[in-house]
């Protein structure tokens, strides 16, 4: 019989392990997709795209009622944030970011909800870098989490 300490960390432990961040690295000035994908092919009902040190001020794009809400963007995003497929076809939410900068380094979290209360959630932690000795770096996609209301 294993100790309950064990046991709660087993529970635990595939939960942690599957919202650790896609890391993506770029050059300034390139436009960058961030990968999200619903679970299923349900209606979107909301997206949210949330900058971890910046979800106070706004979103980084935001969609509701079948349409996107740039009055509800941080002002850094506005007008340089799209959707990649605007039908998301097939659970397709993510988007593109265009002219990056240095000032965009950060973690990303993709939060989207269907029709029926899926929800689905995804982490990038994106890094813009200037540097000499660039080498572009992307880890495939994580499963992303899945809870049900």
């Amino acid at each position: 019989m294993l100790p309950s300490a064990v046991l709660c960390f087993l529970l635990f432990l595939p939960l942690s392990a599957s919202e650790e961040p896609e890391e993506l690295t770029v050059k300034p000035e390139q436009d960058v997709t961030l990968g999200c994908r619903a679970l299923s092919d349900g209606a979107v009902t909301l997206l949210e795209w949330n900058r971890r040190d910046l979800k106070d001020d706004g979103y980084v794009f935001f969609y509701r009622n079948q349409r996107a809400y740039e009055k509800y963007q941080h002002p850094r995003y506005r007008g340089r944030v799209e959707l990649r497929d605007p039908e998301m076809m097939h659970g397709d939410v993510s988007v593109v970011l265009k002219n990056v900068s240095v000032n965009d380094t950060g973690t990303y979290d993709c939060r989207v909800i269907i029709t029926g209360g899926n929800e689905s959630r995804k982490l990038i932690d994106l890094t813009v870098s200037d540097s000499g000795e660039f080498v572009e770096t992307q880890r495939l996609p994580r499963r992303l989490t899945e809870k049900s209301k």
